[in-house]
């Protein structure tokens, strides 16, 4: 974890400041605080994932005024920050940029089945994974977002065109997320395929699988159905502007 200050002490879940609540509550806030903590970069009870990796930062459940300065000063006055789960209604300042009304879905009965032309994806991969990311738009994707690791691909004719991988890892859940099919390959069933891959090798490891995806998109809600995902609640995303007069926390140990 790089610490900009030292951490609190976490909870028996993985999460600080949890109040025995469940880790996908607030997953983010669990894995960073937890299993990605090795991703992390913390400021009192504010973490956020490392800027190359990911977008998303956390609060722990109930965030003070000094929870959201400290989220303030760790990012830095102007910038931009993802949100998700309970704690989206941030102090007078903040900027709404965008808040994207999601769904989460927890594995249930999942028909675990490794697929044999998933081949997995490392960083030699990137510069593929990022143009299907860049033509397809499944989400945030960073320079080093492949570290989530997980990630498997479907090539025809040795291109990449299709792609799932891992992501947000609360203790004892595993994130399935990056989910796309290049346009001329879509109705094939590969993002079902990959999704299934992905699952078995998550229950493999002795976790369990999630996901999220927008409540809007109607076609990934329908898949991760059809695939045995069950919904298990509705949580906001939400990007936020950090005031123009937050603080610093330039010069501190990162």
């Amino acid at each position: 974890m790089t610490s900009l200050e030292q951490s609190p002490s976490a909870g028996t879940n993985g999460s600080v400041g949890s109040a025995g609540g469940h880790p996908l509550d607030n997953p983010v806030y669990a894995a960073l605080t937890g299993p990605h903590a090795h991703l992390a970069e913390t400021l009192g009870r504010a973490v956020r994932y490392q800027p190359d990796v990911s977008p998303f930062a956390a609060l722990p459940g109930e965030p003070t005024e000094a929870d959201w300065a400290d989220l303030a000063r760790l990012t830095g006055a102007g910038s931009v920050v993802t949100l998700s789960g309970g704690h989206v209604v941030p102090p007078d300042g903040w900027g709404v940029v965008q808040r994207l009304e999601g769904v989460q879905f927890v594995e249930s009965g999942v028909d675990f089945r490794a697929d044999e032309e998933a081949e997995p994806l490392g960083a030699d991969d990137l510069p593929e994974i990022l143009d299907l990311v860049k033509r397809t738009q499944p989400g945030p994707f960073r320079k080093r977002t492949i570290e989530f690791g997980g990630y498997l691909g479907i090539r025809r004719g040795g291109r990449l065109v299709a792609m799932a991988g891992t992501r947000v890892h609360p203790p004892g859940w595993t994130e399935i997320s990056a989910v796309c099919t290049d346009d001329a390959h879509r109705g094939q069933g590969l993002a079902g395929r990959l999704v299934r891959t992905v699952a078995a090798n998550i229950r493999a490891d002795g976790r369990t699988a999630f996901l999220h995806a927008a409540a809007t998109n109607a076609s990934a809600v329908r898949l991760y159905t059809a695939l045995g995902f069950v919904l298990r609640c509705e949580t906001p995303f939400v990007v936020l502007r950090v005031p123009e007069h937050a603080g610093s926390a330039e010069g501190a140990n990162r």
